[in-house]
């Protein structure tokens, strides 16, 4: 699966983004898409995991400001960022992983079980 992310740049605090992290090469609607982010200095951290039935799972501390979507006709997976903090700047990354019935839910913000990533996103929040 080869993933490109778009939509980054420079917002003032309180403003939002809509990312978007289109697939190719592969029909993904037997994958899970993913965000993570990288601040600078900090490692990679899980942001939601999308099925293709828009099943989403959220990390606790990105609920209530995130919302991601998946739009399957265009094979695109998208993350609407709102009200954003100056501790949202990072990159944003999409991953994707075949969906594993056995898995648990929880697995899927562990950043070792994905094996495509898209290049990243960046996202600076500063006035």
């Amino acid at each position: 699966v080869q993933l490109q992310a778009s939509g980054g740049g420079l917002v003032q605090p309180g403003g939002s983004l809509r990312l978007s992290c289109a697939a190719s090469r592969v029909n993904v609607a037997s994958y899970v898409l993913s965000w993570f982010r990288q601040a600078p200095g900090w490692e990679r951290e899980f942001v939601v995991a999308v099925w293709s039935s828009g099943k989403t799972y959220y990390a606790e501390s990105m609920k209530g400001r995130f919302t991601a979507s998946r739009d399957n006709n265009k094979n695109t997976m998208y993350l609407q960022l709102n009200d954003l903090k100056p501790e949202d700047t990072a990159v944003y990354y999409c991953a994707a992983i075949p969906v594993q019935d056995w898995r648990p839910i929880t697995s899927y913000d562990r950043r070792t079980i994905y094996n495509d990533w898209g290049q990243g996103t960046l996202v600076t929040v500063s006035s």
